[in-house]
């Protein structure tokens, strides 16, 4: 008798909270960039909920690239993609997986909200916990051959390999398995390296993966456990940190820390510096905080929970601390508040055409409290000694539709053997292909060829 009130009062409370709100007084653009506007924060009593719902792609439609590019489905019919990564040999591995089941037993109408607001952007699927190997043979940009790499993990992201080891970041570990050179399958259990942390709430559950140029040391990236730490600091030890791992004991030190939540890791080509995304804090309103691209020097702090883009103080964490807003570092790049940047590859190829060549491409998979959306796009940042120059370029748009249902979401991106664009993307449950139009050289190469 009580359910269909139930109902009917939830069905009246999300019409009533998605409507509640605020709109941004800004464009995107003024939130991008080396010297990002940064306007008063504006709070609400409610948060701004706006996310496209998932609907996936109609069978004559897909992402429409920059002009003189070209985009091709390299792999569909996937089980919710998030990550890439491309072996030696050119295979490529793509984790199906998704958040890990949680048991936050405390109720509030934000977590519900959020709950709701997930489900809506297809994100409330049970994890498949696996790695899928995927290998185009004939070289046409389409992978032919499809095997299950690895099963049976626990919310897997991030992977690397290191001679014969490779590593596979799960969200409550890192795990090492044996790899041989064109092996489809990996059988064989792995091996833990070291516990990661996650626990019954593990709001940010994901765990990107880089090794060093000397495969010496794995840098391991941690989101934070909330938003601003409001269940409490003490829930937030090891996390908004890269970790610096020592896969030979499984020892690690924190690298970098203040950063609320970093995915993509890249190394800068020309001077080795390492880079990353961060997805920055929500519920201070739609035109903060920009999500952002930025170096990151050893021992360097960002600020979480803190303060943002450098010593802007987040009045609303307790206790402040006045001593770590003074030591906070300024993100390099601002990427727009709430584009939720993910995925980064770098690009130092002759195969693509200027600014192409040098710069990085970086996934957003697209905001949930911004009004209007940002994000649900790829873009390519151009580089200049090793520094981004310029403003973004779209690369890949085309994910939501005119009546704001998401065809799809990027998440991680990576160049493949022939420094094509691969593009995960989550709702879609498809990898994009993206080439661009051949340089100079490239063309000059392939008439000597032909001769």
């Amino acid at each position: 008798m009580w359910y269909p009130r139930i109902v009917f009062l939830c069905s009246v409370m999300t019409t009533v909270l998605t409507a509640c709100g605020e709109s941004a007084l800004l464009p995107i653009s003024a939130g991008i960039g080396p010297n990002p506007q940064l306007p008063p924060p504006n709070p609400t009593l409610i948060p701004t909920v706006n996310i496209a719902k998932a609907v996936g792609w109609p069978s004559n439609i897909k992402p429409v690239p920059a002009p003189g590019m070209t985009v091709n489905a390299f792999a569909g019919n996937l089980d919710h993609p998030r990550w890439l990564y491309v072996l030696p040999n050119g295979d490529v591995l793509v984790a199906e997986t998704n958040a890990p089941q949680q048991s936050d037993d405390s109720w509030s109408i934000k977590g519900w909200m959020m709950k709701r607001a997930m489900k809506k952007a297809g994100a409330a699927s049970p994890s498949a916990n696996r790695i899928t190997l995927l290998r185009d043979s004939d070289g046409d940009g389409v992978a032919e051959i499809r095997t299950v790499f690895i099963e049976g993990l626990n919310s897997p992201f991030g992977m690397a390999l290191v001679g014969n080891d490779f590593y596979v970041a799960n969200t409550d570990a890192l795990v090492k398995f044996h790899y041989t050179e064109g092996a489809t399958r990996i059988t064989q259990p792995g091996t833990k390296v070291l516990d990661l942390p996650a626990g019954p709430i593990n709001h940010h559950w994901t765990k990107n993966l880089l090794a060093s140029e000397d495969g010496a040391r794995l840098y391991v990236t941690v989101g934070s456990n909330s938003n601003i730490a409001e269940s409490g600091i003490e829930q937030e030890v090891g996390r908004a940190a890269i970790w610096e791992v020592d896969p030979r004991n499984g020892n690690y030190r924190i690298y970098a820390s203040g950063l609320r939540n970093p995915n993509g890791l890249a190394w800068e080509p020309d001077g080795g510096a390492l880079w990353t995304v961060v997805n920055e804090r929500d519920e201070l309103g739609s035109d903060l905080v920009p999500d952002y691209l930025t170096s990151v020097p050893d021992g360097s702090f960002f600020g979480w929970p803190y303060s943002y883009f450098g010593q802007h103080v987040d009045i609303r964490v307790k206790p402040q601390r006045p001593d770590l807003v003074a030591e906070a570092r300024v993100p390099d790049y601002a990427l727009g508040s709430h584009t939720a940047s993910l995925g980064l590859a770098y690009s130092k190829s002759s195969i693509w055409p200027a600014p192409f060549d040098n710069g990085v491409f970086i996934g957003q998979h697209g905001s949930w409290n911004r009004k209007p959306r940002s994000g649900y796009q790829v873009i390519f940042i151009p580089f200049r000694v090793g520094k981004p120059f310029g403003e973004p370029i779209e690369v890949l748009t085309g994910f939501v539709s005119e009546a704001g249902e998401a065809y799809g979401r990027p998440v991680g991106v990576a160049l493949d053997k022939q420094s094509a664009l691969l593009v995960v993307d989550d709702v879609g449950n498809t990898i994009w292909r993206v080439t661009a139009p051949p340089t100079t050289a490239t063309a000059s190469t392939r008439s000597q060829a032909a001769h």
